[in-house]
């Protein structure tokens, strides 16, 4: 395993982070225990969730997730081996059984944030990420920005209040942001900066072979404010392994078991994957490892979040970190990103 430090902190972190969203769905508590053991006998001490996994989140599985973390803490004792981050989500008309509002009000991160700990069975969360902002904007898939109307109000200085006085308290150590634009992740940062309130470290926001918008603007932002990516969706719901490019079905993948996720599902994206597995196949390694390696060598990155389904894709995933794409063929995927770019924004 390959380790770096979280932005803004002395903790190392793998290069590879354990994602869980399918915890409590997709995978049972055993299969999430199984998953876990694995990724810390080879080196991730990164692990990935959030208050309202599993996904696709409804009422019935609401905080499965994390409460697979927990039984497995407890039975493992390996807590303070991990460096655990997790989410309050957004403003969402379909979440009302989260809590009473699903903002960013002092009252609704005291409320997730104590539900989180104790569905983990912790103390304190290493990174505490905003899932996705409260303001409307382009975010999950939408394309470029729609001026309409908002209520929101610039709130961002009492959010990092808030989440600095659970800094204090030690129920916090960081924060990071999810789903963010530009300027937001220059909003927060100008407030930690002007007002001595906590830097973000990192910003979980998609990336992948076929979604690169992060390095327009973002990556930017991340090299020369020292903020890390926490890419999300590295394998495209798994478009970019290739399974779905030949004539097996495939029933139990996540795009076939649950159709309302189309981001990475159009004509553009199918082909987009059939001429990376071109140059895979031209050089003899799976298209899985190349599509994970080419996030790992990316120097805005700080953890790629891999997710899977059985330990033979974890395995497959974990293992791309001894991979390294040559100057040839990045050149290559380059040359498809330049005639297909982003087809899953």
């Amino acid at each position: 395993m390959k380790y770096t430090t979280l932005p803004n902190t002395d903790i190392q972190v793998s290069k590879i982070c354990l994602g869980t969203m399918t915890f409590g769905q997709q995978n049972t508590e055993a299969d999430g225990h199984a998953q876990m053991d694995y990724a810390v006998a080879n080196g991730v001490n990164f692990f990935d969730t959030a208050e309202m996994y599993s996904v696709p989140a409804r009422k019935e599985t609401y905080g499965s997730t994390e409460k697979i973390l927990g039984t497995w803490f407890k039975k493992s004792g390996k807590r303070d081996e991990i460096v655990l981050a997790t989410k309050i989500a957004g403003p969402n008309p379909n979440f009302g059984y989260m809590r009473e509002k699903n903002d960013f009000s002092p009252a609704s991160i005291k409320y997730a944030l104590e539900n989180s700990l104790q569905r983990l069975q912790t103390d304190y969360i290493d990174l505490y990420q905003l899932h996705w902002p409260e303001r409307k904007t382009n975010f999950f898939g939408k394309r470029g920005f729609i001026v309409e109307h908002d209520a929101w109000e610039d709130n961002i200085r009492l959010v990092l209040e808030t989440l600095d006085g659970f800094i204090k308290e030690g129920k916090i150590k960081h924060i990071g942001l999810s789903n963010e634009t530009p300027w937001g992740i220059m909003r927060f940062l100008e407030e930690s900066k002007y007002n001595n309130l906590p830097k973000i470290s990192t910003v979980q926001n998609p990336y992948s072979l076929l979604n690169r918008q992060f390095e327009v603007g973002s990556a930017e932002i991340c090299m020369k404010e020292n903020v890390g990516l926490f890419a999300y969706s590295p394998l495209a719901f798994g478009v970019l392994s290739g399974k779905f490019l030949n004539e097996e079905n495939h029933p139990n993948a996540r795009i076939k078991l649950f159709p309302q996720f189309s981001r990475y599902n159009s004509t553009e994206c199918t082909e987009a994957a059939k001429r990376y597995q071109e140059i895979a196949q031209k050089h003899g390694i799976s298209m899985a490892q190349m599509a994970l390696a080419f996030v790992n060598q990316q120097p805005f990155v700080t953890s790629n979040i891999i997710g899977a389904t059985t330990l033979e894709q974890l395995k497959e995933n974990i293992s791309s970190i001894d991979l390294h794409l040559s100057d040839e063929i990045i050149a290559e995927i380059n040359a498809v990103h330049a005639v297909i770019p982003d087809p899953a924004p």
